[in-house]
Protein backbone atom coordinates (compact mmCIF):
# COMPACT_ATOMS: atom_id res chain seq x y z
CA UNK A 1 0.00 0.00 0.00
CA UNK A 2 1.31 3.48 -0.90
CA UNK A 3 2.12 6.02 1.92
CA UNK A 4 1.89 9.69 0.92
CA UNK A 5 5.26 9.78 2.42
CA UNK A 6 6.62 7.63 -0.44
CA UNK A 7 5.58 9.93 -3.13
CA UNK A 8 8.71 11.39 -4.97
CA UNK A 9 7.95 14.67 -6.86
CA UNK A 10 10.36 15.61 -10.15
CA UNK A 11 10.21 19.52 -10.28
CA UNK A 12 11.37 20.73 -13.66
CA UNK A 13 11.86 24.06 -14.98
CA UNK A 14 12.12 25.73 -18.12
CA UNK A 15 12.06 29.01 -19.81
CA UNK A 16 11.56 28.81 -23.46
CA UNK A 17 13.03 31.09 -26.17
CA UNK A 18 10.47 33.87 -27.10
CA UNK A 19 8.18 32.85 -30.28
CA UNK A 20 8.57 28.90 -29.47
CA UNK A 21 5.30 28.81 -27.30
CA UNK A 22 3.71 26.09 -29.91
CA UNK A 23 6.62 24.17 -30.61
CA UNK A 24 7.35 24.19 -26.82
CA UNK A 25 3.06 23.51 -25.61
CA UNK A 26 3.22 20.95 -28.42
CA UNK A 27 6.33 19.03 -26.85
CA UNK A 28 5.39 19.17 -23.49
CA UNK A 29 1.42 17.69 -24.03
CA UNK A 30 3.33 15.24 -25.60
CA UNK A 31 6.38 14.68 -22.52
CA UNK A 32 3.14 14.49 -20.23
CA UNK A 33 1.58 11.97 -22.45
CA UNK A 34 4.90 9.36 -22.16
CA UNK A 35 5.62 10.25 -18.62
CA UNK A 36 1.80 9.04 -17.71
CA UNK A 37 2.62 5.62 -19.43
CA UNK A 38 5.74 4.97 -17.28
CA UNK A 39 4.72 2.75 -13.92
CA UNK A 40 4.00 4.40 -10.98
CA UNK A 41 3.32 8.10 -12.49
CA UNK A 42 0.69 9.45 -10.30
CA UNK A 43 0.10 12.90 -12.00
CA UNK A 44 1.04 16.13 -13.44
CA UNK A 45 0.79 19.64 -12.82
CA UNK A 46 1.91 22.57 -14.90
CA UNK A 47 2.18 26.11 -14.03
CA UNK A 48 2.74 28.84 -17.20
CA UNK A 49 4.15 32.11 -15.95
CA UNK A 50 5.11 34.03 -19.00
CA UNK A 51 8.26 32.48 -20.81
CA UNK A 52 8.65 29.68 -17.85
CA UNK A 53 6.98 26.81 -17.10
CA UNK A 54 7.18 24.55 -14.08
CA UNK A 55 6.47 20.70 -14.32
CA UNK A 56 5.50 19.11 -11.02
CA UNK A 57 5.89 15.31 -11.72
CA UNK A 58 4.88 12.93 -9.01
CA UNK A 59 5.83 9.05 -8.77
CA UNK A 60 4.92 6.62 -5.90
CA UNK A 61 8.57 6.12 -5.50
CA UNK A 62 12.08 6.68 -5.94
CA UNK A 63 12.38 3.57 -8.34
CA UNK A 64 9.48 4.61 -9.91
CA UNK A 65 10.72 8.14 -10.88
CA UNK A 66 14.35 6.84 -11.32
CA UNK A 67 12.78 4.78 -14.41
CA UNK A 68 11.41 7.61 -15.74
CA UNK A 69 14.25 9.55 -15.55
CA UNK A 70 17.24 7.16 -16.76
CA UNK A 71 14.48 6.35 -19.53
CA UNK A 72 15.74 6.61 -23.23
CA UNK A 73 12.16 8.28 -23.85
CA UNK A 74 12.97 10.64 -20.99
CA UNK A 75 16.67 11.20 -23.23
CA UNK A 76 14.60 11.70 -26.14
CA UNK A 77 12.68 14.18 -25.44
CA UNK A 78 15.04 16.27 -23.42
CA UNK A 79 17.51 16.42 -26.61
CA UNK A 80 13.84 17.61 -28.51
CA UNK A 81 13.63 20.25 -26.41
CA UNK A 82 16.82 21.66 -25.72
CA UNK A 83 17.02 23.90 -28.61
CA UNK A 84 13.70 25.33 -27.57
CA UNK A 85 15.16 26.47 -24.02
CA UNK A 86 16.57 29.57 -22.92
CA UNK A 87 18.64 27.88 -19.84
CA UNK A 88 18.50 24.61 -20.27
CA UNK A 89 16.87 21.92 -18.56
CA UNK A 90 16.44 22.23 -14.75
CA UNK A 91 15.30 19.75 -12.05
CA UNK A 92 15.38 18.79 -8.97
CA UNK A 93 13.62 15.88 -7.13
CA UNK A 94 12.42 15.80 -3.90
CA UNK A 95 9.49 14.46 -1.76
CA UNK A 96 5.74 15.17 -1.98
CA UNK A 97 5.58 19.12 -1.86
CA UNK A 98 3.07 22.30 -2.47
CA UNK A 99 3.61 22.65 -5.83
CA UNK A 100 2.36 26.57 -5.56
CA UNK A 101 5.48 27.44 -3.57
CA UNK A 102 8.37 25.82 -5.48
CA UNK A 103 9.15 27.10 -8.81
CA UNK A 104 11.98 29.81 -7.58
CA UNK A 105 13.26 28.04 -4.68
CA UNK A 106 15.22 25.27 -3.23
CA UNK A 107 13.68 25.21 -0.04
CA UNK A 108 9.92 25.69 0.24
CA UNK A 109 8.75 28.55 2.25
CA UNK A 110 7.47 27.58 6.10
CA UNK A 111 3.53 26.59 6.19
CA UNK A 112 2.92 29.81 8.34
CA UNK A 113 3.89 31.68 4.68
CA UNK A 114 2.11 29.22 2.50
CA UNK A 115 -1.32 29.74 4.86
CA UNK A 116 -0.92 33.34 4.61
CA UNK A 117 -0.55 33.91 0.52
CA UNK A 118 -2.72 31.34 0.52
CA UNK A 119 -5.44 33.35 2.70
CA UNK A 120 -4.69 36.70 0.66
CA UNK A 121 -5.99 35.10 -2.58
CA UNK A 122 -8.78 32.80 -1.39
CA UNK A 123 -10.34 35.91 0.95
CA UNK A 124 -11.35 38.18 -1.85
CA UNK A 125 -12.34 35.69 -4.06
CA UNK A 126 -14.69 33.76 -1.48
CA UNK A 127 -16.44 37.44 -1.07
CA UNK A 128 -16.20 38.15 -5.13
CA UNK A 129 -16.92 34.80 -6.58
CA UNK A 130 -20.48 34.51 -5.21
CA UNK A 131 -21.30 38.06 -6.08
CA UNK A 132 -20.14 37.69 -9.64
CA UNK A 133 -22.28 34.41 -10.03
CA UNK A 134 -25.46 35.63 -8.27
CA UNK A 135 -27.31 36.91 -11.88
CA UNK A 136 -26.88 33.88 -13.25
CA UNK A 137 -28.33 32.42 -10.14
CA UNK A 138 -31.59 34.26 -10.07
CA UNK A 139 -32.08 33.58 -13.56
CA UNK A 140 -31.90 30.25 -13.44
CA UNK A 141 -33.56 28.84 -10.15
CA UNK A 142 -31.89 25.75 -10.59
CA UNK A 143 -28.11 26.83 -10.92
CA UNK A 144 -29.22 28.93 -7.58
CA UNK A 145 -29.83 25.73 -5.06
CA UNK A 146 -27.33 24.98 -2.08
CA UNK A 147 -25.32 22.24 -3.55
CA UNK A 148 -25.20 23.62 -7.42
CA UNK A 149 -24.46 26.95 -6.44
CA UNK A 150 -21.65 25.94 -4.07
CA UNK A 151 -20.20 23.79 -6.53
CA UNK A 152 -19.80 26.42 -8.95
CA UNK A 153 -18.92 28.88 -6.69
CA UNK A 154 -16.08 26.43 -5.53
CA UNK A 155 -15.07 25.46 -9.09
CA UNK A 156 -14.72 29.30 -10.12
CA UNK A 157 -12.38 29.84 -7.15
CA UNK A 158 -10.31 26.69 -7.42
CA UNK A 159 -9.52 27.42 -11.27
CA UNK A 160 -8.96 31.11 -10.38
CA UNK A 161 -6.58 30.42 -7.77
CA UNK A 162 -4.73 27.62 -9.58
CA UNK A 163 -4.68 29.40 -13.28
CA UNK A 164 -4.05 32.71 -12.46
CA UNK A 165 -3.47 34.42 -9.41
CA UNK A 166 -1.65 32.16 -6.91
CA UNK A 167 1.55 32.08 -9.85
CA UNK A 168 1.35 35.82 -10.06
CA UNK A 169 0.96 36.11 -6.05
CA UNK A 170 3.50 33.56 -5.43
CA UNK A 171 6.60 35.44 -7.70
CA UNK A 172 4.96 39.17 -6.45
CA UNK A 173 5.95 37.60 -2.99
CA UNK A 174 8.81 35.97 -3.63
CA UNK A 175 12.10 37.64 -1.78
CA UNK A 176 9.25 37.57 1.58
CA UNK A 177 8.45 34.04 0.87
CA UNK A 178 11.97 32.71 0.61
CA UNK A 179 12.84 34.64 3.79
CA UNK A 180 17.09 34.90 3.05
CA UNK A 181 17.23 34.80 6.82
CA UNK A 182 15.60 30.98 6.71
CA UNK A 183 17.87 27.92 7.95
Amino acid sequence: MMNEQDVVTLIVRHRIKPGVDLAYEQWLRRTTQVAASYPGHLGVNVIRDLDRFVCVLRFCGTTELQGWLDSSDRKQLIDEVMPLLAEGDQFEVDGAREFWFTPGQILPPPRWKQACITFLVILPLSMLVPLLWRPAFQQWPWLGGFVPSNVVITLSIVLLVVYFFMPRVTALFSAWLEGRSRT
